[in-house]
């Protein structure tokens, strides 16, 4: 008997373990997307475009973390365990923005930090991101302060604090990540729109000298 007991104290800790992993439903990964356009594109990009450098965006401490994070309250936040994202989202949030300008500029070079541009740019875009969530109701919220810097001289071009709202059209979790999305998208607009706009600037080496 006393055999028994051993055998069965023994087990029960890996018989727990077993049970807890066949009760915890799996996690779910999720990934941002570009904008439509640019993700139906067929065409190829123009070598000849505009040259970006793309970054760096800063990210709360809090939102660098696998967990999906949604506003809970106005001083609380909710910790999504099952719902998390596929990778770094800083480093998703780039990749997207930067798909979103080759195809809103029709340019393929675009570098994204903290590659080491290989190609002269034209401007580099840089921003704190301050706020990047969904609250209870399936609103996505972007809320950014971004530069645009002339490469050259490290000055800014343009400020801009901007602050953009998506309506998720669904209730889970999948149709909140699309809005977020969409937030991604009107930022990345505002950010081709400016860059059109801008004239270029040259290397300190090639301006006139007076005189």
């Amino acid at each position: 008997m006393n055999a028994r007991i051993r055998l069965l104290a023994s087990l029960l800790p890996a018989i727990l373990i077993v049970a807890g992993c066949a009760s915890t439903p799996p996690s779910t990964f999720y990934t941002l997307t570009p904008i439509p356009e640019a993700r139906g594109r067929s065409l190829p990009l123009a070598e000849g475009g505009l040259a970006i450098g793309l970054g760096p965006f800063e990210f709360p401490e809090f939102l660098e973390r696998p967990q999906i994070v949604s506003r809970a309250g106005a001083n609380r936040l909710a910790l999504d365990e099952l719902h998390r994202w596929g990778g770094s989202l800083p480093d998703d949030f780039l990749r997207v923005t930067g798909e979103n300008l080759a195809h809103l500029l029709d340019t393929s070079r675009i570098q994204v930090y903290p590659a080491e541009a290989r190609f002269p740019l034209d401007f580099r875009v840089i921003a704190d991101v301050l706020s990047f969530e969904s609250s209870p109701a399936g609103e996505a919220l972007l809320r950014v302060r971004w530069t645009i810097l002339d490469p050259y001289r490290e000055q800014a071009r343009v400020v801009r604090e901007t602050s953009y709202r998506s309506q998720a059209r669904g209730p889970d979790r999948e149709a909140t990540i699309a809005a977020l999305s969409e937030t991604v998208g009107e930022l990345s607009r505002d950010l081709a729109d400016e860059l059109r706009r801008l004239p270029k600037t040259k290397p300190l080496d090639l301006e006139p000298r007076p005189g």
